[in-house]
């Protein structure tokens, strides 16, 4: 009785936790990982399958190398042991071991690199693509530059859309937390798709598990890779070398559609860039610019300076209150343009629009009150020359 009464207190405090666990359950994420899984995402492409197979075949040489070494070992062991009567035998050299342990594991290897060989040189033929889509890398979000194939002129940024208050754990995380942005990669269905990648910054690299593909973006260098994918859907991705604090915070989502879809989503995309195309030469009012510049702080500044502004103490300095934010304009529009330090250069990410909305907006939010509050469009094209 005195065990029982012991054990009630501990049953209860294990199905307490257990509930709690389940509270926390999350789904299977569409085109991601799935909960629990232990191999590979399903496969998508022919290389993606491929590498699945090799996979598969390569465990399954381990495995009979394993099987047979501890088998033989083993058997040695346990009936040529010493208190059953055995002695050691006592040869030197011979020329039928020598003979076996130089062929098996060169046959080994064959059957081991000849279908890898195979796979690794069809992950490097890009040739005849449909499509070629840029993927530039940059802390902490990806840039895409449709160059080739239909959909030719597109450019657009893809950065995480998963709620900061998540993040924070302020609430619920959502089946797809920290693998989703706002503007996935659209691709057509069983068309060759070639990315070539490279970084504003440091080095990144651009890779979907389900499509098999995986390639470093180098600063200064552009490198390459190539996907089919054969079922449309949704896949998803991340960011697959360090790249600084946030990391973990640039996935990669691309839809797969069927050629009537992907037709007009290309028609709509550039139509909408039509309409919402920058004229560096238009003035623009401190409220115009400081609702424009409020998304492009959200979309590229509050990693690093945080929302109210206030930075990461050692690590990023402070906007609210700052001296380069409230003096001279000059300086905040060089800074925003070259970068210094761990301030990435912005000119190659975004326009000339953007960069005087975001500087407007800084000069206009929290507790600054800059004297000169407002800075336009021409006034960047300017400090560009």
């Amino acid at each position: 009785m005195k065990h029982a009464k012991r054990l009630l207190p501990m049953m209860m405090a294990a199905a307490g936790l257990m509930l709690a666990g389940s509270s926390f359950a999350v789904n299977d994420m569409v085109g991601g990982p799935a909960v629990h899984a232990l191999n590979f995402q399903t496969p998508v492409t022919s290389i993606a399958s491929d590498i699945y197979t090799l996979h598969n075949w390569m465990i399954g040489i381990c495995l009979v190398i394993f099987l047979a070494v501890f088998g033989v070992m083993f058997y040695s062991i346990l009936k040529h042991r010493k208190s059953l009567g055995h002695k050691s035998a006592s040869f030197h050299e011979s020329t039928a071991v020598e003979i076996a342990w130089t062929i098996v594991p060169f046959l080994i290897v064959v059957l081991m690199a000849l279908p890898a060989t195979k796979t690794v040189v069809a992950m490097k033929d890009t040739s005849n693509a449909d499509i070629t889509v840029k993927a530039t890398g940059m802390q902490w979000k990806w840039g895409y530059d449709y160059l080739n194939g239909e959909g030719s002129g597109i450019a657009f940024y893809s950065a995480l859309s998963t709620p900061r208050d998540q993040i924070h754990a302020d609430a619920a995380k959502g089946d797809n937390y920290l693998l989703e942005v706002d503007n996935p990669l659209v691709v057509p269905v069983n068309k060759k798709i070639r990315i070539v990648t490279t970084a504003n910054d440091v080095i990144h690299a651009w890779g979907v598990p389900a499509f098999g593909v995986k390639q470093d973006a180098i600063p200064g260098f552009v490198r390459d890779t190539w996907f089919k994918a054969e079922k449309i859907g949704t896949y998803r991705g991340n960011c697959y070398e360090l790249c600084g604090k946030e990391h973990a915070f640039m996935p990669i989502v691309v839809n797969v559609v069927s050629d009537e879809d992907y037709a007009k989503w290309v028609a709509d995309k550039k139509k909408g860039m039509a309409v919402t195309g920058d004229d560096p030469a238009k003035v623009l009012t401190v409220a115009e610019l400081s609702e424009r510049g409020a998304k492009v702080y959200a979309a590229n500044c509050v990693a690093c300076h945080q929302a109210n502004g206030k930075g990461v103490p050692g690590a990023f300095p402070a906007l609210d209150g700052s001296q380069m934010v409230n003096g001279p304009k000059d300086a905040q529009i060089d800074i925003l343009l070259n970068g210094k330090n761990a301030m990435p250069a912005w000119k190659a990410v975004l326009s000339d629009t953007e960069i005087a909305a975001v500087i407007t907006y800084t000069r206009n939010n929290w507790s600054n009150k800059a004297q000169q509050n407002i800075v336009q469009p021409a006034e960047v094209v300017a400090a560009r020359k």
